[in-house]
């Protein structure tokens, strides 16, 4: 029997891996991507959608790449510090919606600076009460290294909800 091994320069998948595509001529277009506000990434796909008025639904995203919107609360309550202890219920999935880890309604107390740094930078934009989702890229998430169940570079999704600061 017979194998062909088929190769591929690496050019041609970093080609299509950023979109371009290559004109009769030769020449090489390449998709640019607007300096606008990016789309709303898309929630796990067994996550439930909340119900939030419009105003609350519009994804944000911080310096480091957090995007982050309040699916519901008031935003007047008080807001912890990065190096707060807090309260809270949460739920972590993958971007593909496998569950990682929960409290399971069961509130949990965290000090926040033995946390990934996406939550060290999400949770302080809450105030107690409020409930929001988090996309954490993996450079402020578990990065190369992934932990557990979450593999290596991976995009992860929390939903939050702060109950209380300090322990």
């Amino acid at each position: 029997m017979q194998v062909r091994i088929l190769t591929i320069p690496a050019f041609a998948l970093a080609l299509a891996a950023c979109g371009g595509q290559k004109a009769a001529n030769g020449s090489v277009a390449v998709n640019t991507i607007s300096a606008a506000a990016p789309a709303a990434p898309a929630a796990p796909a067994n996550a439930t959608a909340p119900a939030a008025p419009a105003a609350q639904g519009d994804w944000l995203t911080t310096a480091s790449g957090l995007r982050y919107r309040k699916i519901s609360g008031t935003g007047t309550g008080p807001k912890p510090s990065p190096t707060d202890i807090v309260t809270l219920n949460y739920v972590g999935q993958l971007t593909d919606g496998t569950e990682f880890d929960s409290s399971r309604g069961t509130p949990v107390t965290f000090p926040l600076p033995d946390l990934i740094v996406g939550w060290q930078e999400g949770v302080p934009l809450m105030s107690v009460g409020d409930t929001y989702e988090f996309l954490v890229p993996p450079e402020i998430g578990y990065g190369p290294r992934g932990a557990g169940p979450i593999p290596p570079n991976a995009t992860l999704y929390f939903k939050i909800e702060l109950l209380g600061i300090g322990g």
